[in-house]
C-alpha cells in the first residue's frame, strides 16, 4: 500500500481553505486532518503555502492529434492542463484528422496518445449524417458521449445532422431528439494511459 501525508497551509476543502494534512493511500485521499500532523509511520512532506486542491475536470477540450498536431497535441495539451490544476480532460471528436466518428478513428487517436498523457483523458465520439451504424461501436469502445452539430461545424469532415436525424430517415428508439438536437449520453470513468 502506497501511503503518505502532504501538508499545506492552503488546502482547499468543501468548507473553504484551511491549514491541513492530507493522507493519501494508493493515490486516493483517505483523510484530511486539520493542521500539521506528522505521524512516525507515514512519510510526510510539507509544501508550505503551495495550494493543495481537488483536480479540475475540463469536459470540453479540443486536442488536434492525430492530423493537426501542430495546432496542439496530447503532449502539450496535457502538460498545460497539469500545470493549471486540471487532472482530467474529455477530448472533443473534431479537429483531429480523422474526426472521431468511427471506432477505427478512435483507435488511431488512442494510439496517437500513447506515452504522451500527463493527466487523465477521455474521449467523445461524433455523430454525422453517415455514421448512425457506428454509434453503438463508439460507445462500446469507451467514448464518454456523442457530439452532434446542428449547423456547420467549421470542419468539412464533421458535417451537421438535420432535424430528421443523423441519417436521413433514421429511426432509432435509443437516440432522442430535443428541439432538433440529437443527443446520446454515456458516462465512463477516464483512465490515464501513460
Amino acid at each position: 500500500m502506497d501511503l503518505y501525508a502532504l501538508h499545506s497551509k492552503r488546502v482547499i476543502t468543501p468548507t473553504g481553505m484551511i491549514d491541513a494534512t492530507v493522507i493519501i493511500s494508493d493515490g486516493k485521499i483517505k483523510e484530511v486532518l486539520s493542521g500539521r500532523v506528522e505521524r512516525m509511520d507515514i512519510p510526510f512532506e510539507s509544501v508550505g503555502d503551495k495550494v493543495i486542491m481537488p483536480g479540475v475536470i475540463d469536459a470540453h477540450v479540443h486536442i488536434n492529434e492525430p492530423g493537426r498536431t501542430e495546432w496542439e497535441g496530447f503532449e502539450t495539451a496535457t502538460k498545460a492542463a497539469a500545470a493549471g490544476g486540471i487532472t482530467t480532460l474529455i477530448e472533443m471528436p473534431l479537429n483531429a484528422s480523422p474526426v472521431t466518428t468511427t471506432v477505427e478513428a478512435l483507435k488511431l487517436k488512442l494510439e496517437a496518445a500513447k506515452g504522451k498523457l500527463h493527466v487523465n483523458v477521455g474521449f467523445y465520439g461524433g455523430v454525422i449524417p453517415s455514421n448512425i451504424d457506428d454509434l453503438d461501436g463508439l460507445l462500446s469502445a469507451g467514448v464518454f458521449g456523442i457530439k452532434a452539430f446542428l449547423t456547420h461545424s467549421g470542419i468539412d469532415e464533421f458535417p451537421n445532422v438535420t432535424e430528421s436525424g443523423p441519417a436521413e430517415g433514421a429511426a432509432d428508439p435509443d437516440v432522442g431528439t430535443t428541439r432538433s438536437c440529437w443527443c446520446i449520453v454515456s458516462w465512463r470513468t477516464p483512465t490515464r494511459n501513460t
